[in-house]
């Protein structure tokens, strides 16, 4: 243990944020720079050094977090980032984009405040890249195997590295303009600045990875036709398809998916638009969907100068604390105010949009709703709790519903789905067609970054065994694993 008396004598410290009226007015990260540093080690010796470290149970990962607290404690930043990259291949991703369940699963966290694992992660791996200590790992030989990887988000990109330092020659395709998938156009520039992206592409390219951009799989190349040009294929293609809201005005213009609204914001900041076609500026906005996309659009808002803010969730309120039916370590249900919440807005929850209204000119001016009970697990319009709210643009955060299958790739490598509509896949993440491999939400459905990344290295292992006829990659998790939630 780093401080035997660290959790006893110091309190929980987080990352402070810049003041609300400074950080709207531009689309930096909302983190006041090197806030951390001078409080982190500190932190990292509240870590307990548990016997059975239950925070390695809510990581898909498995960070070895107690390790690389330890390493931060005593701030020998260059044995920390070595601990921290044997798990995870974009630790400044994760550090900045998880939810954290493995703070829910802090042992601490039974009776305090847990510690603030993100918060040391993301100050390892800045220090990390400012020293010096994150270089090129390029293989030293090459198997003569190619490998194609479809997609660039964090399975793509994670199966891609592995891959490459195993010594296959590997291709990532990208529908895109730019790597990334939604971490470059789904992740506003506020919750991540993409020079992080930027620098861990260089550093893939350093080691033999190759990237295509603008070439969709499905409509550009045929996939059956890339099957046959590559040994082995991994697809990362994501769970792109938006679920829509099917209500009376859905056609009206300003009604839009949140991923049609986000990624033109971040091409603003890419500096490929002056002003987005889809701005919230001057006008009432209205999102709806409760989780991070729904926090992420609400930010995006405020930062656009939108007249005012309103989030709606068709759940009820969750309460600021553990309910009994969600006990440790199971990452709970809790009331969570981000950054962007901070910024203002109104949140309303237990209602659902019932119909769209507009103008004369087929533009939508408000959103009518009514208030909800749920029985029998399905929600229950309340009698007499009808009324309208204005919306001028409302964007549509929803969640999603499968993988694009209106692509032709699919149907073109004849891929079987599961029950879900997810793409099925065996215990080593192969799909039903020999050679090709499904990684990431194409595969699990809509899940978080680290169990994208997780998959991807697991992936990679099926791949390089089916390559090579064994393999030396790790495979945290296996495609049955599931969060730990009740």
């Amino acid at each position: 243990m780093a401080d035997p008396k660290g959790f006893l004598t110091t309190g929980r410290e987080v990352a402070k944020t810049r003041p609300v009226e400074e950080r709207v007015r531009d689309w930096n990260e909302v983190y006041v720079p090197g806030s951390l540093l001078p409080i982190i080690s500190k932190q990292a010796g509240r870590c307990m050094d548990c016997g059975i470290p239950f925070c390695h149970n809510g990581c898909p990962l498995g960070n070895l977090i107690p390790e690389w607290n330890d390493y931060a404690y005593r701030e020998d930043w260059t044995a920390a980032s070595e601990r921290l990259h044997a798990t995870n291949n974009f630790p400044e991703f994760t550090g900045r984009l998880c939810p954290a369940p493995c703070e829910s699963a802090c042992v601490l966290g039974i009776n305090q405040p847990p510690v603030t694992i993100k918060n040391v992660e993301v100050t390892i791996i800045d220090k990390a890249w400012d020293s010096g200590d994150v270089t090129p790992q390029p293989p030293e030989r090459l198997s003569g195997k190619t490998v194609a990887v479809i997609g660039s988000g964090p399975a793509g990109l994670a199966a891609a590295q592995q891959l490459t330092r195993a010594g296959h020659t590997v291709a990532v395709y990208e529908r895109a303009d730019r790597i990334g998938g939604l971490l470059r156009y789904g992740i506003p520039e506020f919750k991540m600045e993409k020079r992080h992206i930027n620098r861990r592409i260089e550093q893939m390219r350093a080691e033999g990875t190759k990237f295509r951009t603008e070439v969709e799989i499905g409509r550009d190349i045929d996939a059956a036709k890339l099957r046959k040009r590559y040994d082995a294929v991994v697809i990362a293609a994501g769970a792109t398809t938006s679920r829509d809201l099917k209500v009376p005005g859905r056609e009206l213009n300003g009604v839009h998916f949140a991923m049609e609204y986000l990624p033109l914001a971040n091409k603003v900041q890419e500096g490929d638009l002056t002003v987005s076609p889809i701005t919230a500026e001057g006008k009432h906005v209205v999102v709806i969907g409760g989780g991070d996309t729904g926090a992420d659009c609400v930010g995006t808002a405020h930062r656009q100068g939108a007249a005012s803010v309103t989030q709606l969730e068709i759940m009820g309120k969750p309460g600021d604390e553990r309910n009994p039916d969600q006990p440790w370590p199971t990452f709970p249900m809790l009331y969570k105010v981000t950054s962007a919440h901070e910024e203002g807005g109104e949140r309303l929850y237990s209602v659902s949009t019932t119909h769209f209204e507009g103008d004369e000119d087929g533009n939508v001016q408000w959103l009518h709703l009514v208030e909800v009970e749920f029985k029998d697990g399905r929600p229950e319009p309340k009698p007499g709790t009808e009324r309208r709210i204005p919306a001028q643009l409302v964007t549509l955060a929803m969640g999603f519903t499968g993988t694009d299958q209106e692509n032709g790739l699919v149907s073109q490598f004849g891929l079987e789905l599961d029950a879900r509509g997810n793409i099925a896949r065996d215990a080593d993440f192969a799909t039903n067609v020999p050679g090709v491999y499904v990684a990431g939400d194409a595969g699990r459905g809509q899940s978080l970054i680290v169990w994208a990344i997780a998959e991807g290295r697991s992936a990679a292992r099926g791949v390089d065994r089916y390559l090579a006829g064994a393999s030396a990659l790790p495979a945290p998790v296996k495609p049955t694993d599931r969060a730990l939630t009740v």
